[in-house]
């Protein structure tokens, strides 16, 4: 199977099932959410397996993130991170590594912020009073198609190179595709909800999701390139591990919660 019908075909099983937990909520999303950031978590540390990462306390500190997210709200979205720290120091003292214990517990606890955080994000997205379905469901679709029109667009017509250092694949001309796909998603689902947000808020923000993806998607670029591997798995096929399907979706999310609480649409 070509990498194009590989990823086709992952998008085709796994976009109804993401978009289903969406529009379901509570604790359907919230499985979701942890069995993917488990996942994920775990290809990270795989493929940073140098910096020896404590993955007991790495996978406690993510699950407490997410269920206190899920129990809690905001409030608790922190303390799952905090506690990987205690953690972390505890598993050290007994481990035995021949890596340094700041790099260890740098590792573990930076898996924990970045997965852990990006996915509590779309917890609290969908926890909204108001439209919290709808504003979840306009996130991946845009980050959906902000990462599949830049694809085509730059296998297309791809010519100037947007970060060569980092992901020599992506161009100027693929990020100007996602954009435009991406923007475009965002004011169609949500221009139309009554006394959510205003049609310029709309646009803002799929152009906030936008760039955030595109950072999100070169930060793990970056992390690949430093561990040098070019996936952190083979689990989704033509779209690589979890990891790297989510990886636009760790930055996107919380910058899209805080443009809406920026634009009084959802709470602090």
């Amino acid at each position: 199977m070509s990498n194009v019908a590989s990823r086709l075909a992952v998008a085709a099983v796994g976009l109804p099932v993401v978009l289903g937990a969406a529009y379901l909520g509570g604790w359907w999303l919230a499985a979701l959410v942890a069995v993917a950031g488990v996942l994920a978590l775990d290809e990270l540390y795989r493929a940073g397996r140098q910096f020896r990462a404590l993955t007991l306390a790495g996978f406690a500190g993510l699950l407490a993130t997410l269920l206190g997210v899920q129990v809690g709200g905001a409030g608790w979205l922190a303390a799952g991170v905090f506690l990987t720290l205690p953690l972390a120091f505890v598993f050290v003292l007994f481990a035995e590594t021949r890596q340094t214990a700041t790099v260890s517990l740098s590792f573990t606890i930076l898996g924990v912020v970045w997965i852990g955080l990006g996915l509590g994000h779309l917890v609290l997205l969908r926890a909204i009073p108001a439209h919290g379905r709808d504003a979840l469901v306009a996130l991946l679709l845009a980050v959906f198609a902000t990462d599949t029109c830049a694809y085509a667009v730059g296998r297309l017509v791809g010519r100037r190179k947007l970060a060569p250092a980092v992901s020599p694949g992506k161009s100027w001309e693929g990020f100007v595709g996602g954009a435009v796909g991406g923007v475009f998603v965002t004011w169609v689902w949500l221009y139309p909800l009554e006394g959510f947000i205003e049609q310029w808020q709309a646009i803002a923000l799929g152009a906030a999701i936008v760039l955030a993806s595109t950072v999100g998607d070169l930060l793990e670029s970056l992390f690949k390139r430093n561990v040098g591997v070019k996936d952190t798995g083979a689990l989704l096929a033509g779209h690589g591990g979890v990891f790297d399907r989510i990886d636009s979706i760790l930055v996107a999310a919380p910058v899209a919660y805080y443009m809406l609480v920026a634009f009084d649409a959802a709470p602090l």
